[in-house]
Protein backbone atom coordinates (compact mmCIF):
# COMPACT_ATOMS: atom_id res chain seq x y z
CA UNK A 1 0.00 0.00 0.00
CA UNK A 2 1.47 3.37 -0.97
CA UNK A 3 1.76 6.42 1.26
CA UNK A 4 -0.84 8.10 -0.93
CA UNK A 5 -3.44 5.62 0.28
CA UNK A 6 -3.04 6.96 3.86
CA UNK A 7 -3.48 10.63 3.00
CA UNK A 8 -6.43 12.39 4.55
CA UNK A 9 -8.76 13.44 1.73
CA UNK A 10 -9.49 17.12 1.44
CA UNK A 11 -13.05 18.40 1.45
CA UNK A 12 -13.98 19.57 -2.02
CA UNK A 13 -14.49 23.31 -2.14
CA UNK A 14 -17.13 24.40 -4.62
CA UNK A 15 -16.78 28.00 -5.71
CA UNK A 16 -20.13 29.22 -6.97
CA UNK A 17 -20.51 31.88 -9.62
CA UNK A 18 -21.61 35.25 -8.30
CA UNK A 19 -24.90 34.94 -10.20
CA UNK A 20 -25.71 31.73 -8.29
CA UNK A 21 -26.19 33.79 -5.15
CA UNK A 22 -29.11 35.49 -6.88
CA UNK A 23 -30.81 32.16 -7.66
CA UNK A 24 -33.10 31.88 -4.67
CA UNK A 25 -35.98 29.47 -4.11
CA UNK A 26 -39.36 30.61 -5.33
CA UNK A 27 -40.91 32.64 -2.55
CA UNK A 28 -44.28 31.21 -3.48
CA UNK A 29 -43.05 27.61 -3.38
CA UNK A 30 -41.62 28.23 0.08
CA UNK A 31 -44.90 29.77 1.21
CA UNK A 32 -46.83 26.83 -0.23
CA UNK A 33 -45.03 24.44 2.13
CA UNK A 34 -47.43 25.82 4.72
CA UNK A 35 -50.33 24.52 2.65
CA UNK A 36 -49.30 20.85 2.68
CA UNK A 37 -51.56 20.07 5.61
CA UNK A 38 -53.82 17.16 4.56
CA UNK A 39 -57.35 18.21 3.70
CA UNK A 40 -56.43 21.81 2.91
CA UNK A 41 -58.51 23.39 0.14
CA UNK A 42 -55.98 25.19 -2.02
CA UNK A 43 -56.62 28.41 -3.91
CA UNK A 44 -52.85 28.76 -4.08
CA UNK A 45 -51.59 26.70 -7.01
CA UNK A 46 -51.31 27.88 -10.59
CA UNK A 47 -52.01 24.45 -12.05
CA UNK A 48 -54.48 23.89 -14.88
CA UNK A 49 -57.35 21.58 -14.03
CA UNK A 50 -56.50 17.96 -14.83
CA UNK A 51 -60.14 17.56 -15.89
CA UNK A 52 -59.21 19.45 -19.06
CA UNK A 53 -56.40 17.14 -20.19
CA UNK A 54 -57.28 15.41 -23.52
CA UNK A 55 -55.94 12.02 -22.46
CA UNK A 56 -57.62 9.97 -25.19
CA UNK A 57 -56.37 12.29 -27.92
CA UNK A 58 -52.80 12.06 -26.64
CA UNK A 59 -53.04 8.29 -26.45
CA UNK A 60 -54.06 8.19 -30.11
CA UNK A 61 -51.39 10.74 -31.03
CA UNK A 62 -48.66 8.64 -29.40
CA UNK A 63 -49.61 5.66 -31.53
CA UNK A 64 -49.81 7.79 -34.67
CA UNK A 65 -46.43 9.46 -34.15
CA UNK A 66 -44.65 6.18 -33.45
CA UNK A 67 -46.30 4.59 -36.48
CA UNK A 68 -45.78 7.43 -38.96
CA UNK A 69 -42.36 8.82 -37.97
CA UNK A 70 -40.70 6.83 -35.17
CA UNK A 71 -37.12 7.69 -36.15
CA UNK A 72 -37.81 11.41 -36.52
CA UNK A 73 -39.66 11.48 -33.20
CA UNK A 74 -36.90 9.71 -31.27
CA UNK A 75 -33.80 11.21 -32.93
CA UNK A 76 -32.02 14.51 -32.34
CA UNK A 77 -33.67 17.34 -34.25
CA UNK A 78 -33.35 20.95 -35.36
CA UNK A 79 -33.03 23.52 -32.60
CA UNK A 80 -35.68 25.74 -34.18
CA UNK A 81 -38.33 23.07 -33.65
CA UNK A 82 -40.51 20.71 -35.66
CA UNK A 83 -41.28 22.46 -38.94
CA UNK A 84 -44.98 21.59 -39.24
CA UNK A 85 -45.61 22.74 -35.66
CA UNK A 86 -43.84 26.05 -36.29
CA UNK A 87 -45.98 26.55 -39.39
CA UNK A 88 -49.14 25.75 -37.46
CA UNK A 89 -48.23 28.23 -34.70
CA UNK A 90 -47.59 30.98 -37.26
CA UNK A 91 -50.86 30.25 -39.04
CA UNK A 92 -52.92 30.29 -35.85
CA UNK A 93 -51.38 33.53 -34.58
CA UNK A 94 -52.16 35.23 -37.88
CA UNK A 95 -55.74 33.98 -37.79
CA UNK A 96 -56.33 35.02 -34.17
CA UNK A 97 -54.87 38.47 -34.74
CA UNK A 98 -56.94 39.00 -37.89
CA UNK A 99 -60.09 37.92 -36.03
CA UNK A 100 -59.27 40.61 -33.45
CA UNK A 101 -58.99 43.22 -36.21
CA UNK A 102 -55.21 43.55 -36.44
CA UNK A 103 -53.08 42.07 -39.26
CA UNK A 104 -49.91 40.33 -38.09
CA UNK A 105 -47.73 38.63 -40.69
CA UNK A 106 -46.11 35.83 -38.69
CA UNK A 107 -43.64 33.66 -40.59
CA UNK A 108 -42.76 30.15 -39.47
CA UNK A 109 -39.09 31.16 -39.64
CA UNK A 110 -39.73 33.53 -36.72
CA UNK A 111 -41.16 30.78 -34.49
CA UNK A 112 -38.84 29.03 -32.03
CA UNK A 113 -40.27 26.05 -30.15
CA UNK A 114 -39.24 26.18 -26.49
CA UNK A 115 -39.34 23.82 -23.54
CA UNK A 116 -42.28 25.61 -21.98
CA UNK A 117 -42.74 29.36 -22.25
CA UNK A 118 -40.63 29.62 -19.10
CA UNK A 119 -37.62 28.73 -21.25
CA UNK A 120 -38.55 31.61 -23.53
CA UNK A 121 -38.16 33.96 -20.56
CA UNK A 122 -34.77 32.44 -19.78
CA UNK A 123 -33.54 32.77 -23.37
CA UNK A 124 -34.64 36.38 -23.62
CA UNK A 125 -32.90 37.15 -20.33
CA UNK A 126 -29.63 35.64 -21.56
CA UNK A 127 -29.74 37.49 -24.87
CA UNK A 128 -31.02 40.92 -23.81
CA UNK A 129 -29.92 41.54 -20.20
CA UNK A 130 -26.52 42.65 -18.93
CA UNK A 131 -25.64 43.23 -15.29
CA UNK A 132 -27.28 46.47 -14.26
CA UNK A 133 -29.69 46.57 -17.22
CA UNK A 134 -33.02 48.21 -16.51
CA UNK A 135 -36.01 45.94 -17.10
CA UNK A 136 -39.58 47.18 -16.74
CA UNK A 137 -42.47 45.03 -15.54
CA UNK A 138 -46.10 45.53 -14.63
CA UNK A 139 -47.04 46.10 -11.01
CA UNK A 140 -47.62 43.40 -9.89
CA UNK A 141 -46.12 40.88 -12.33
CA UNK A 142 -45.47 37.18 -12.85
CA UNK A 143 -42.92 36.04 -10.28
CA UNK A 144 -41.51 33.34 -12.56
CA UNK A 145 -40.41 35.99 -15.04
CA UNK A 146 -38.54 37.94 -12.41
CA UNK A 147 -36.85 34.70 -11.33
CA UNK A 148 -35.76 34.07 -14.93
CA UNK A 149 -34.37 37.60 -15.26
CA UNK A 150 -32.63 37.79 -11.87
CA UNK A 151 -29.52 35.65 -12.59
CA UNK A 152 -28.56 38.14 -15.32
CA UNK A 153 -28.43 40.81 -12.57
CA UNK A 154 -30.81 43.44 -13.96
CA UNK A 155 -32.49 46.26 -12.12
CA UNK A 156 -36.17 45.30 -12.31
CA UNK A 157 -38.57 48.21 -11.93
CA UNK A 158 -42.33 48.06 -11.61
CA UNK A 159 -44.41 50.38 -13.81
CA UNK A 160 -47.63 51.70 -12.35
CA UNK A 161 -50.60 49.66 -13.52
CA UNK A 162 -54.35 49.98 -13.15
CA UNK A 163 -57.31 47.84 -14.16
CA UNK A 164 -56.76 48.79 -17.82
CA UNK A 165 -53.08 47.85 -17.81
CA UNK A 166 -49.79 49.79 -17.85
CA UNK A 167 -50.14 53.47 -16.94
CA UNK A 168 -48.78 55.35 -19.93
CA UNK A 169 -47.40 58.39 -18.09
CA UNK A 170 -45.31 56.22 -15.77
CA UNK A 171 -44.12 54.10 -18.69
CA UNK A 172 -42.95 57.25 -20.48
CA UNK A 173 -41.11 58.38 -17.35
CA UNK A 174 -39.29 55.08 -16.82
CA UNK A 175 -38.65 53.84 -20.36
CA UNK A 176 -35.35 55.63 -21.02
CA UNK A 177 -32.48 53.13 -21.40
CA UNK A 178 -34.68 50.17 -20.44
CA UNK A 179 -33.83 46.91 -22.23
CA UNK A 180 -37.47 45.87 -22.53
CA UNK A 181 -40.94 46.02 -21.00
CA UNK A 182 -42.39 42.69 -19.87
CA UNK A 183 -46.19 42.41 -19.99
CA UNK A 184 -48.92 39.79 -19.67
CA UNK A 185 -51.85 41.55 -21.31
CA UNK A 186 -54.41 38.73 -21.08
CA UNK A 187 -55.83 37.53 -17.73
CA UNK A 188 -52.55 38.27 -16.04
CA UNK A 189 -50.87 36.15 -13.41
CA UNK A 190 -51.36 37.15 -10.60
CA UNK A 191 -54.22 39.66 -10.94
CA UNK A 192 -56.39 38.15 -13.67
CA UNK A 193 -56.76 41.60 -15.26
CA UNK A 194 -56.56 42.25 -18.99
CA UNK A 195 -55.16 45.21 -20.87
CA UNK A 196 -57.81 47.08 -22.81
CA UNK A 197 -57.65 47.60 -26.56
CA UNK A 198 -57.06 51.33 -26.12
CA UNK A 199 -54.28 50.79 -23.62
CA UNK A 200 -52.58 48.27 -25.91
CA UNK A 201 -52.54 50.82 -28.69
CA UNK A 202 -51.14 53.45 -26.33
CA UNK A 203 -48.47 51.17 -24.83
CA UNK A 204 -47.39 49.99 -28.27
CA UNK A 205 -47.19 53.57 -29.56
CA UNK A 206 -45.25 54.77 -26.52
CA UNK A 207 -42.78 51.89 -26.78
CA UNK A 208 -42.32 52.43 -30.53
CA UNK A 209 -41.72 56.15 -30.04
CA UNK A 210 -38.78 55.48 -27.73
CA UNK A 211 -37.49 52.25 -29.30
CA UNK A 212 -38.42 50.24 -26.20
CA UNK A 213 -38.79 46.51 -26.99
CA UNK A 214 -41.80 44.70 -25.56
CA UNK A 215 -41.68 41.13 -24.25
CA UNK A 216 -45.27 39.91 -24.44
CA UNK A 217 -46.19 36.77 -22.50
CA UNK A 218 -49.53 35.17 -23.35
CA UNK A 219 -50.08 31.81 -21.64
CA UNK A 220 -53.73 32.50 -20.76
CA UNK A 221 -55.11 34.30 -23.82
CA UNK A 222 -57.26 31.40 -25.03
CA UNK A 223 -58.96 31.04 -21.64
CA UNK A 224 -61.51 33.83 -22.17
CA UNK A 225 -65.04 33.41 -20.85
CA UNK A 226 -67.31 35.70 -22.86
CA UNK A 227 -65.23 37.59 -25.42
CA UNK A 228 -61.85 36.95 -27.02
CA UNK A 229 -59.20 39.47 -25.96
CA UNK A 230 -57.89 42.20 -28.29
CA UNK A 231 -55.02 41.52 -30.66
CA UNK A 232 -51.51 41.11 -29.18
CA UNK A 233 -49.35 44.17 -28.61
CA UNK A 234 -46.73 42.52 -30.83
CA UNK A 235 -49.17 42.63 -33.74
CA UNK A 236 -49.09 46.45 -33.58
CA UNK A 237 -45.29 46.57 -33.93
CA UNK A 238 -43.88 43.14 -34.89
CA UNK A 239 -40.30 44.38 -35.22
CA UNK A 240 -40.46 45.82 -31.70
CA UNK A 241 -41.67 42.80 -29.78
CA UNK A 242 -41.00 39.22 -28.76
CA UNK A 243 -44.11 37.13 -28.20
CA UNK A 244 -44.25 34.11 -25.88
CA UNK A 245 -46.93 31.41 -26.02
CA UNK A 246 -47.63 28.11 -24.31
CA UNK A 247 -49.43 24.82 -24.93
CA UNK A 248 -49.58 24.12 -21.18
CA UNK A 249 -52.89 25.82 -20.42
CA UNK A 250 -54.82 24.47 -23.42
CA UNK A 251 -53.36 20.95 -23.73
CA UNK A 252 -51.03 19.61 -21.02
CA UNK A 253 -48.33 21.30 -18.90
CA UNK A 254 -46.37 18.09 -18.38
CA UNK A 255 -45.20 18.07 -22.01
CA UNK A 256 -43.36 21.36 -21.38
CA UNK A 257 -44.06 22.85 -24.79
CA UNK A 258 -44.10 26.55 -25.60
CA UNK A 259 -42.91 28.89 -28.31
CA UNK A 260 -41.66 32.37 -29.00
CA UNK A 261 -42.00 34.62 -32.02
CA UNK A 262 -39.11 37.02 -32.51
CA UNK A 263 -38.06 39.64 -35.06
CA UNK A 264 -35.36 38.57 -37.47
CA UNK A 265 -32.96 41.01 -35.77
CA UNK A 266 -32.84 38.93 -32.55
CA UNK A 267 -34.06 35.46 -33.60
CA UNK A 268 -30.54 34.09 -34.44
CA UNK A 269 -29.20 34.93 -30.98
CA UNK A 270 -32.23 33.42 -29.25
CA UNK A 271 -31.69 30.30 -31.34
CA UNK A 272 -28.04 30.14 -30.31
CA UNK A 273 -29.05 30.49 -26.65
CA UNK A 274 -31.53 27.66 -27.17
CA UNK A 275 -28.83 25.47 -28.73
CA UNK A 276 -26.58 26.07 -25.75
CA UNK A 277 -29.37 25.37 -23.26
CA UNK A 278 -30.78 22.04 -24.47
CA UNK A 279 -30.03 21.58 -28.21
CA UNK A 280 -33.76 21.32 -28.93
CA UNK A 281 -37.10 20.70 -27.23
CA UNK A 282 -38.24 17.05 -27.27
CA UNK A 283 -39.10 16.10 -30.85
CA UNK A 284 -41.53 13.42 -29.73
CA UNK A 285 -43.51 15.92 -27.65
CA UNK A 286 -43.54 18.41 -30.49
CA UNK A 287 -45.01 15.82 -32.84
CA UNK A 288 -47.59 14.87 -30.22
CA UNK A 289 -48.72 18.48 -29.94
CA UNK A 290 -48.89 18.82 -33.70
CA UNK A 291 -50.84 15.57 -34.11
CA UNK A 292 -53.38 16.51 -31.43
CA UNK A 293 -53.90 19.97 -32.89
CA UNK A 294 -54.82 18.66 -36.33
CA UNK A 295 -58.30 19.15 -37.77
CA UNK A 296 -59.13 22.12 -35.57
CA UNK A 297 -59.03 20.17 -32.29
CA UNK A 298 -58.37 23.26 -30.17
CA UNK A 299 -61.47 24.93 -31.59
CA UNK A 300 -63.48 22.05 -30.12
CA UNK A 301 -61.47 21.44 -26.97
CA UNK A 302 -60.71 24.89 -25.57
CA UNK A 303 -64.39 25.90 -25.21
CA UNK A 304 -64.81 23.04 -22.72
CA UNK A 305 -61.95 24.47 -20.65
CA UNK A 306 -63.51 27.94 -20.80
CA UNK A 307 -66.86 26.58 -19.67
CA UNK A 308 -65.29 24.69 -16.76
CA UNK A 309 -63.21 27.63 -15.57
CA UNK A 310 -66.05 30.12 -15.95
CA UNK A 311 -68.31 27.99 -13.76
CA UNK A 312 -65.61 27.81 -11.12
CA UNK A 313 -64.93 31.55 -11.32
CA UNK A 314 -68.65 32.21 -10.92
CA UNK A 315 -68.76 29.90 -7.90
CA UNK A 316 -65.93 31.83 -6.26
CA UNK A 317 -67.56 35.19 -7.00
CA UNK A 318 -70.84 33.92 -5.56
CA UNK A 319 -69.16 32.59 -2.43
CA UNK A 320 -67.21 35.81 -1.89
CA UNK A 321 -70.36 37.91 -2.26
CA UNK A 322 -72.14 35.65 0.23
CA UNK A 323 -69.45 35.83 2.90
CA UNK A 324 -68.44 39.48 2.35
CA UNK A 325 -71.77 41.20 1.57
CA UNK A 326 -70.53 44.66 2.54
CA UNK A 327 -67.44 44.59 0.33
CA UNK A 328 -68.70 47.23 -2.11
CA UNK A 329 -70.15 49.64 0.43
CA UNK A 330 -67.39 49.37 3.02
CA UNK A 331 -64.22 48.18 1.22
CA UNK A 332 -61.73 49.21 3.90
CA UNK A 333 -63.35 46.87 6.42
CA UNK A 334 -63.94 43.96 4.05
CA UNK A 335 -62.19 41.69 1.60
CA UNK A 336 -62.54 43.12 -1.91
CA UNK A 337 -61.86 41.44 -5.26
CA UNK A 338 -61.96 41.85 -9.02
CA UNK A 339 -63.92 39.93 -11.67
CA UNK A 340 -61.50 38.42 -14.21
CA UNK A 341 -62.89 37.91 -17.70
CA UNK A 342 -60.81 34.78 -18.23
CA UNK A 343 -57.74 32.93 -17.07
CA UNK A 344 -57.16 31.16 -13.77
CA UNK A 345 -56.80 33.81 -11.07
CA UNK A 346 -58.72 36.34 -9.04
CA UNK A 347 -57.03 39.21 -7.17
CA UNK A 348 -58.31 40.13 -3.72
CA UNK A 349 -57.41 42.70 -1.08
CA UNK A 350 -57.72 42.31 2.67
CA UNK A 351 -59.29 44.88 5.01
CA UNK A 352 -57.14 47.81 6.10
CA UNK A 353 -54.40 46.93 8.56
CA UNK A 354 -54.10 43.28 7.55
CA UNK A 355 -51.12 41.47 6.07
CA UNK A 356 -51.73 38.51 3.74
CA UNK A 357 -48.50 36.77 4.79
CA UNK A 358 -49.63 36.90 8.43
CA UNK A 359 -53.10 35.66 7.49
CA UNK A 360 -51.88 32.60 5.56
CA UNK A 361 -51.00 30.32 8.53
CA UNK A 362 -54.31 31.26 10.17
CA UNK A 363 -56.13 30.36 6.97
CA UNK A 364 -54.32 27.02 6.75
CA UNK A 365 -55.47 26.26 10.28
CA UNK A 366 -59.01 26.79 9.00
CA UNK A 367 -58.34 24.46 6.06
CA UNK A 368 -57.77 26.85 3.15
CA UNK A 369 -54.69 28.24 1.39
CA UNK A 370 -53.91 31.14 -0.95
CA UNK A 371 -50.85 33.00 -2.23
CA UNK A 372 -50.01 36.37 -0.63
CA UNK A 373 -49.59 39.09 -3.24
CA UNK A 374 -46.43 40.75 -1.95
CA UNK A 375 -43.90 38.52 -3.81
CA UNK A 376 -45.38 39.59 -7.17
CA UNK A 377 -44.26 43.21 -6.82
CA UNK A 378 -40.92 44.42 -8.14
CA UNK A 379 -41.15 47.56 -6.02
CA UNK A 380 -43.20 48.49 -2.98
CA UNK A 381 -45.57 45.57 -2.34
CA UNK A 382 -49.23 45.72 -1.43
CA UNK A 383 -49.21 43.68 1.77
CA UNK A 384 -53.00 43.39 1.77
CA UNK A 385 -53.17 41.68 -1.64
CA UNK A 386 -53.66 37.99 -2.33
CA UNK A 387 -54.06 35.69 -5.35
CA UNK A 388 -56.88 33.16 -5.44
CA UNK A 389 -56.88 30.41 -8.07
CA UNK A 390 -60.31 29.05 -8.91
CA UNK A 391 -59.53 26.36 -11.52
CA UNK A 392 -58.29 23.41 -9.45
CA UNK A 393 -60.86 23.06 -6.61
CA UNK A 394 -64.37 21.82 -7.31
CA UNK A 395 -67.36 24.13 -6.98
CA UNK A 396 -68.18 22.54 -3.63
CA UNK A 397 -64.60 22.99 -2.43
CA UNK A 398 -64.66 26.62 -3.55
CA UNK A 399 -67.70 27.34 -1.36
CA UNK A 400 -66.17 25.55 1.63
CA UNK A 401 -62.81 27.24 1.05
CA UNK A 402 -64.22 30.76 0.85
CA UNK A 403 -66.21 30.12 4.05
CA UNK A 404 -62.98 29.03 5.75
CA UNK A 405 -61.17 32.08 4.44
CA UNK A 406 -63.91 34.34 5.81
CA UNK A 407 -63.61 32.64 9.21
CA UNK A 408 -59.83 33.15 9.23
CA UNK A 409 -60.22 36.84 8.34
CA UNK A 410 -62.81 37.37 11.09
CA UNK A 411 -60.48 35.72 13.58
CA UNK A 412 -57.62 37.95 12.39
CA UNK A 413 -59.78 41.06 12.82
CA UNK A 414 -60.52 40.30 16.47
Amino acid sequence: MSDADHRTPHTTHWTLAARAAKMNPSVIREILKLTEKPGTISFAGGLPSSKAFPVAEFEAACAKVLKDDPIGALQYAASEGYGPLRELVAQQLQQQSSAAGQHWNVEASQVLITTGSQQGLDLVAKVLIDAGSKVLVESPTYLGAVMAFTPMEPTVLGVQSDEQGIVIDDLATQSENARFLYVLPNFQNPTGRSMTQQRRVEVSAQAASTGLPILEDNPYGELWFDHAPPAPLTAHNPDGGIYLGSFSKVLAPGLRMGFLVAPKAVFPKLLQAKQAADLHSPGFNQRLIHAVMQDGFLDRHVPTIRSLYKAQRDAMLQALAQHFPDAQTNPESNLTWNTPAGGMFLWARLPAGMNAVDLLPRAVQHGVAFVPGAPFFAGQPDLRSMRLSFVTPSVEEIHHGVAALAAAIRQYQV
